[in-house]
């Protein structure tokens, strides 16, 4: 149940992330060719965080 429910909110998460980050490109007019790597470095990181945090919860059950 905590899986799925971490999943979900994981799910949730990264895509208000992106859609902010998208935000954050167009108002600071980056150019097209750098904003994958900015979204693949954030999304990258959350992952990780995520993945942190969810066996930082599993162990704590």
């Amino acid at each position: 149940m905590l899986a799925l429910l971490f999943g979900l909110f994981s799910l949730f998460y990264l895509f208000v992330i992106n859609s902010l980050t998208n935000a954050l490109c167009v108002q600071k007019e980056i150019p097209a060719e750098r904003q994958p790597k900015i979204f693949r470095t954030i999304n990258l990181l959350l992952t990780i965080l995520l993945t942190s945090t969810y066996v930082e919860l599993w162990l704590a059950t």
